[in-house]
Protein backbone atom coordinates (compact mmCIF):
# COMPACT_ATOMS: atom_id res chain seq x y z
CA UNK A 1 0.00 0.00 0.00
CA UNK A 2 2.64 1.99 0.43
CA UNK A 3 4.56 3.88 -2.98
CA UNK A 4 7.63 5.40 -1.20
CA UNK A 5 8.20 5.24 2.09
CA UNK A 6 11.60 7.17 3.75
CA UNK A 7 12.06 7.78 6.90
CA UNK A 8 10.91 11.55 8.37
CA UNK A 9 13.82 13.88 8.89
CA UNK A 10 14.50 17.12 8.97
CA UNK A 11 16.89 17.67 5.89
CA UNK A 12 14.20 16.47 3.60
CA UNK A 13 11.02 17.19 5.09
CA UNK A 14 11.57 20.32 6.60
CA UNK A 15 8.62 22.25 4.29
CA UNK A 16 6.25 19.07 4.11
CA UNK A 17 2.52 18.95 4.89
CA UNK A 18 -0.31 16.72 6.15
CA UNK A 19 -3.43 17.34 4.64
CA UNK A 20 -6.41 16.42 6.74
CA UNK A 21 -7.81 13.53 5.01
CA UNK A 22 -11.56 14.42 4.06
CA UNK A 23 -12.50 10.41 3.34
CA UNK A 24 -10.42 7.63 2.30
CA UNK A 25 -10.27 8.41 -1.23
CA UNK A 26 -6.63 8.00 -0.98
CA UNK A 27 -6.73 3.71 -0.09
CA UNK A 28 -9.51 3.13 -3.05
CA UNK A 29 -6.42 1.26 -4.39
CA UNK A 30 -6.02 -0.90 -1.18
CA UNK A 31 -7.02 -4.37 -1.93
CA UNK A 32 -5.21 -5.99 1.14
CA UNK A 33 -4.39 -4.17 4.45
CA UNK A 34 -1.87 -5.30 7.39
CA UNK A 35 -4.09 -6.15 11.01
CA UNK A 36 -3.03 -7.21 14.31
CA UNK A 37 -4.00 -9.33 16.25
CA UNK A 38 -6.14 -7.16 18.68
CA UNK A 39 -8.04 -6.06 15.63
CA UNK A 40 -9.04 -9.77 15.04
CA UNK A 41 -12.28 -9.51 16.98
CA UNK A 42 -13.27 -6.31 15.21
CA UNK A 43 -12.30 -7.15 11.44
CA UNK A 44 -13.38 -10.90 11.49
CA UNK A 45 -17.00 -9.07 11.39
CA UNK A 46 -16.66 -7.40 8.50
CA UNK A 47 -13.22 -8.78 6.63
CA UNK A 48 -11.94 -11.96 5.28
CA UNK A 49 -8.81 -12.31 7.44
CA UNK A 50 -5.95 -14.23 5.85
CA UNK A 51 -1.96 -14.73 6.22
CA UNK A 52 0.69 -13.70 3.59
CA UNK A 53 4.17 -14.82 3.66
CA UNK A 54 7.07 -12.21 3.54
CA UNK A 55 9.60 -14.48 2.01
CA UNK A 56 12.86 -11.67 2.94
CA UNK A 57 11.34 -11.49 6.60
CA UNK A 58 11.10 -15.11 6.66
CA UNK A 59 7.74 -14.76 8.43
CA UNK A 60 3.70 -14.78 8.12
CA UNK A 61 1.87 -11.77 8.69
CA UNK A 62 -2.70 -11.38 8.84
CA UNK A 63 -3.89 -8.62 6.28
CA UNK A 64 -7.67 -8.53 5.53
CA UNK A 65 -8.76 -8.53 2.14
CA UNK A 66 -10.62 -5.44 0.82
CA UNK A 67 -11.23 -6.64 -2.59
CA UNK A 68 -11.16 -9.28 -5.04
CA UNK A 69 -8.77 -8.03 -7.32
CA UNK A 70 -5.75 -5.80 -6.86
CA UNK A 71 -5.42 -2.08 -6.89
CA UNK A 72 -9.13 -2.47 -6.06
CA UNK A 73 -10.73 -1.35 -2.62
CA UNK A 74 -14.65 -2.70 -2.47
CA UNK A 75 -14.81 -0.77 1.20
CA UNK A 76 -14.44 2.92 -0.42
CA UNK A 77 -16.93 4.68 -1.81
CA UNK A 78 -17.09 7.05 -4.73
CA UNK A 79 -17.21 10.16 -2.54
CA UNK A 80 -14.15 8.69 -0.38
CA UNK A 81 -16.76 7.34 2.54
CA UNK A 82 -15.14 4.04 4.44
CA UNK A 83 -18.76 1.83 4.40
CA UNK A 84 -18.09 -0.45 6.92
CA UNK A 85 -17.58 0.56 10.78
CA UNK A 86 -13.99 -0.69 11.67
CA UNK A 87 -11.11 0.59 9.76
CA UNK A 88 -7.94 -0.93 9.55
CA UNK A 89 -4.96 0.55 11.74
CA UNK A 90 -2.76 0.57 9.12
CA UNK A 91 -5.00 2.55 7.04
CA UNK A 92 -5.43 5.10 10.24
CA UNK A 93 -2.32 5.69 10.67
CA UNK A 94 -1.48 6.36 6.83
CA UNK A 95 0.38 7.91 5.98
CA UNK A 96 3.08 7.23 8.43
CA UNK A 97 4.79 4.27 9.31
CA UNK A 98 7.59 2.27 11.46
CA UNK A 99 9.99 0.81 9.42
CA UNK A 100 13.25 -1.17 11.09
CA UNK A 101 16.45 0.36 11.77
CA UNK A 102 20.01 -1.47 11.35
CA UNK A 103 20.33 -1.48 14.97
CA UNK A 104 18.18 -4.40 16.88
CA UNK A 105 14.99 -3.47 18.35
CA UNK A 106 15.09 -0.21 16.87
CA UNK A 107 12.56 1.60 14.52
CA UNK A 108 11.62 5.01 12.81
CA UNK A 109 9.22 6.75 11.36
CA UNK A 110 8.70 6.91 8.24
CA UNK A 111 6.63 8.72 5.55
CA UNK A 112 4.60 7.43 1.92
CA UNK A 113 5.78 10.75 0.07
CA UNK A 114 3.72 9.08 -2.24
CA UNK A 115 0.90 9.90 -1.02
CA UNK A 116 -1.83 12.71 -1.73
CA UNK A 117 -2.15 13.63 1.93
CA UNK A 118 1.71 14.78 1.57
CA UNK A 119 1.80 17.95 0.27
CA UNK A 120 4.12 21.29 -0.03
CA UNK A 121 1.35 23.85 -0.15
CA UNK A 122 -1.18 22.60 2.59
CA UNK A 123 -1.91 21.00 5.31
CA UNK A 124 -0.76 20.70 9.34
CA UNK A 125 3.62 21.13 8.87
CA UNK A 126 5.77 18.23 10.01
CA UNK A 127 8.25 20.81 11.49
CA UNK A 128 8.26 24.41 12.85
CA UNK A 129 10.86 27.28 11.58
CA UNK A 130 13.29 26.46 14.16
CA UNK A 131 13.19 22.79 12.63
CA UNK A 132 11.65 21.01 15.67
CA UNK A 133 8.90 18.92 15.42
CA UNK A 134 5.33 19.90 15.73
CA UNK A 135 3.22 18.11 17.44
CA UNK A 136 1.54 16.16 14.08
CA UNK A 137 5.11 14.10 14.31
CA UNK A 138 4.70 13.67 18.60
CA UNK A 139 1.41 12.52 17.98
CA UNK A 140 2.23 10.49 15.20
CA UNK A 141 5.62 8.98 17.65
CA UNK A 142 2.44 8.26 20.09
CA UNK A 143 0.22 6.08 18.33
CA UNK A 144 2.76 4.14 15.55
CA UNK A 145 4.60 3.18 19.23
CA UNK A 146 1.33 2.05 20.73
CA UNK A 147 0.94 -0.11 17.48
CA UNK A 148 4.19 -1.09 17.14
CA UNK A 149 3.55 -3.23 20.87
CA UNK A 150 0.43 -4.88 19.26
CA UNK A 151 2.67 -5.71 16.08
CA UNK A 152 5.50 -7.75 18.33
CA UNK A 153 2.49 -9.87 19.70
CA UNK A 154 1.17 -10.20 16.64
CA UNK A 155 4.81 -11.79 15.09
CA UNK A 156 4.83 -14.20 18.04
CA UNK A 157 1.53 -14.90 17.44
CA UNK A 158 2.56 -15.83 13.86
CA UNK A 159 5.96 -17.22 14.36
CA UNK A 160 4.22 -19.73 17.02
CA UNK A 161 1.34 -20.96 14.54
CA UNK A 162 4.50 -21.21 11.77
CA UNK A 163 6.50 -23.47 13.99
CA UNK A 164 3.30 -25.79 14.66
CA UNK A 165 2.45 -26.36 10.90
CA UNK A 166 -0.47 -24.44 11.23
CA UNK A 167 -0.67 -22.13 8.50
CA UNK A 168 -2.70 -24.15 5.15
CA UNK A 169 -2.84 -22.13 2.00
CA UNK A 170 -6.21 -20.65 1.02
CA UNK A 171 -7.68 -22.32 -2.50
CA UNK A 172 -10.79 -21.21 -3.11
CA UNK A 173 -12.98 -20.49 -6.02
CA UNK A 174 -15.37 -17.08 -6.15
CA UNK A 175 -17.68 -16.00 -8.57
CA UNK A 176 -16.79 -13.04 -9.75
CA UNK A 177 -19.89 -11.17 -12.07
CA UNK A 178 -19.62 -13.79 -15.21
CA UNK A 179 -16.32 -15.55 -14.50
CA UNK A 180 -14.57 -17.92 -11.57
CA UNK A 181 -12.07 -16.42 -9.62
CA UNK A 182 -9.36 -18.46 -7.78
CA UNK A 183 -8.43 -16.81 -4.42
CA UNK A 184 -4.36 -18.08 -4.22
CA UNK A 185 -0.94 -16.50 -2.69
CA UNK A 186 -2.68 -16.83 1.01
CA UNK A 187 -2.53 -18.51 3.86
CA UNK A 188 -5.06 -19.42 6.79
CA UNK A 189 -5.21 -21.47 9.80
CA UNK A 190 -5.72 -25.32 9.53
CA UNK A 191 -8.81 -26.25 11.27
CA UNK A 192 -8.08 -30.08 10.98
CA UNK A 193 -4.67 -29.39 12.73
CA UNK A 194 -6.51 -27.08 15.13
CA UNK A 195 -8.84 -29.65 16.04
CA UNK A 196 -6.29 -32.56 16.58
CA UNK A 197 -3.35 -30.54 18.42
CA UNK A 198 -2.31 -32.25 21.66
CA UNK A 199 -3.99 -31.10 25.05
CA UNK A 200 -0.51 -29.59 26.22
CA UNK A 201 0.07 -27.50 22.39
CA UNK A 202 -3.64 -26.43 23.00
CA UNK A 203 -3.51 -25.34 26.68
CA UNK A 204 0.01 -23.33 25.85
CA UNK A 205 -2.30 -21.60 23.13
CA UNK A 206 -4.99 -20.76 25.63
CA UNK A 207 -2.45 -19.69 28.25
CA UNK A 208 -0.95 -17.23 25.40
CA UNK A 209 -4.37 -15.82 24.81
CA UNK A 210 -4.11 -17.12 21.05
CA UNK A 211 -7.14 -18.91 20.71
CA UNK A 212 -9.87 -15.73 20.42
CA UNK A 213 -7.60 -14.76 17.94
CA UNK A 214 -7.28 -18.04 16.11
CA UNK A 215 -11.49 -18.67 16.31
CA UNK A 216 -12.14 -14.79 15.21
CA UNK A 217 -9.78 -15.58 11.88
CA UNK A 218 -11.32 -19.10 11.22
CA UNK A 219 -15.15 -16.95 11.41
CA UNK A 220 -13.85 -14.31 8.87
CA UNK A 221 -13.27 -16.36 6.19
CA UNK A 222 -17.36 -16.41 5.60
CA UNK A 223 -16.55 -12.82 4.88
CA UNK A 224 -15.46 -13.84 1.32
CA UNK A 225 -19.01 -13.76 0.72
CA UNK A 226 -19.14 -10.49 1.68
CA UNK A 227 -16.94 -9.45 -1.42
CA UNK A 228 -18.47 -11.05 -4.29
CA UNK A 229 -21.63 -9.76 -3.14
CA UNK A 230 -19.67 -5.83 -2.68
CA UNK A 231 -18.22 -6.70 -6.04
CA UNK A 232 -21.30 -7.37 -7.51
CA UNK A 233 -23.63 -4.05 -6.86
CA UNK A 234 -19.94 -2.43 -7.97
CA UNK A 235 -20.23 -3.87 -11.42
CA UNK A 236 -24.01 -3.45 -11.56
CA UNK A 237 -23.74 0.45 -10.65
CA UNK A 238 -20.77 0.69 -13.38
CA UNK A 239 -22.98 -0.96 -15.70
CA UNK A 240 -26.39 0.83 -15.08
CA UNK A 241 -23.76 4.35 -14.98
CA UNK A 242 -22.61 3.27 -18.38
CA UNK A 243 -25.87 3.16 -20.05
CA UNK A 244 -27.49 6.25 -18.71
CA UNK A 245 -23.92 8.14 -19.80
CA UNK A 246 -25.38 6.60 -23.53
CA UNK A 247 -28.70 7.81 -22.98
CA UNK A 248 -27.81 10.95 -22.19
CA UNK A 249 -25.19 10.92 -25.12
CA UNK A 250 -28.26 9.87 -27.31
CA UNK A 251 -30.66 12.57 -26.42
CA UNK A 252 -27.87 15.45 -26.51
Amino acid sequence: MFQKLVPVNIERHAKKKIKQAEGFGFAAGFHIASVMMHEFARAAAIYPIVFIEDQQQDEFRPVVLLGLDANENLFVAADGKWQASYVPAIIRRYPFALARTDKEGQFTVCIDEGSPLVSDEEGNALFDDNGAPTPVIDNVKRYLGELQQMEIITQAFCKFLGEHNMFTPLNMRVRDNDRVKNITGCYVINEERLNNLSDELFKEMRDKRYLPAIYAELISLAQIDRLVMLKDERVAEAAADKKDAKKAKAAG
